[in-house]
């Protein structure tokens, strides 16, 4: 079962930075996403969605493809590739996957203009490695999908993490004097 993090950040950089990090950590296998997009509220107040994935660009090679495959039954591969396209565009805009995009929407509402969020879909994870990673950029977890005590644990952890202390250097040795 997957969970659900919703992140809010101070601006929309620091917010795609979150998600870059995120998906560097998947590539070191420490964590499973799902799904990983960062939700913009824009000074006039419009929310823009930064998906991870285009599903319509997906769709649209994949019926081009078959398009084309099919068309070439009927002699005519260049028109049944783009109506294999603009179908499999349409059919890939109308699929949502991972979160839900009306609910991202929903809860972008409460964020302040000119703010971001990052929505994390989260198969599994090294909670140890990827939280001290996630936490350096700061951020304010507005929403999870984990129990209440989990959730304390984690805001808990993820505010220690943030305030470690620098590590402390060693003494510098006197001089010797002669």
């Amino acid at each position: 079962m997957s969970n659900l993090f919703a992140i809010a950040y101070p601006d929309l950089a620091t917010a795609q930075a979150v998600r870059n990090e995120a998906v560097g950590l998947q590539t070191q296998k420490l964590i499973d996403l799902e799904d990983a997009v960062v939700v913009e509220r824009r000074e006039d107040g419009r929310i823009k969605l930064h998906q991870q994935v285009s599903t319509t660009g997906a769709g649209a090679a994949s019926g081009a493809l078959w398009g084309g495959v099919i068309g070439l039954l009927f002699f005519m591969p260049l028109l049944g590739a783009a109506v294999g396209g603009a179908a499999g565009a349409a059919v890939g805009a109308s699929t949502d996957i991972g979160v839900d995009d009306d609910f991202m929407r929903e809860v972008a509402q409460h964020l302040q203009p000119g703010t971001a969020a990052v929505f994390l879909l989260v198969r599994r994870a090294t909670a140890d490695k990827v939280v001290p990673a996630l936490a350096r950029y700061g951020g304010r977890i507005i929403q999870t999908s984990l129990s209440a005590g989990a959730e304390a644990e984690l805001r808990a952890t993820v505010e220690a993490s943030r305030v470690q202390p620098a590590p402390a250097s060693a003494p510098a040795s006197a001089p010797a004097s002669a």
